[in-house]
């Protein structure tokens, strides 16, 4: 399974209503450069080239839920496929979470997932980036 990691400027921007988790159009891109949890905005990162199904700039991970119980936001996201065609997708070892809404800081980041190893996808086959349903991307308490 996959490790989720947030990127630090995250909370800052989230403090300072930079994000609407419910109404921003949050996305998933890939990258095989390794992420820092220092990085800031998209533009920090090296994104895979566009071809073969796969878009520059990812695909909108579309919103399914944000509430807050007792405290505790979760926002819930529906999961991400990827599907090469006319060739593979990649390599690639991380999937980005990010805001594609605010225009400043333009394309802030908000967490990472790291598949351990790369990942090619090769025409005609599809990658699952599985968001979880129940647990939720992510919390904030």
């Amino acid at each position: 399974m996959a490790t989720y990691n947030k990127f630090n400027q995250f909370v800052e921007d989230l403090a300072k209503g930079k994000h609407n988790l419910n109404s921003d159009t949050i996305k998933i891109m890939l990258t095989n450069t390794a992420p820092s949890a220092a990085n800031a905005v998209l533009a920090d990162l090296t994104e895979i080239s566009a071809g073969n199904g796969y878009t520059a700039g990812g695909t909108t991970a579309t919103f399914t839920s944000g509430v807050q119980t007792s405290g505790t936001y979760k926002l819930i996201l529906g999961d991400v496929t990827f599907t090469a065609s006319g060739g593979s997708i990649g390599p690639f070892r991380y999937a980005v979470l990010y805001n594609s809404t605010p225009t400043s800081p333009l394309k802030p980041l908000i967490g990472y997932w790291d598949y351990g190893t790369a990942v090619t996808i090769t025409s005609g086959n599809s990658f699952l980036v599985d968001l979880d349903q129940v647990n939720g991307v992510l919390t904030n308490a």
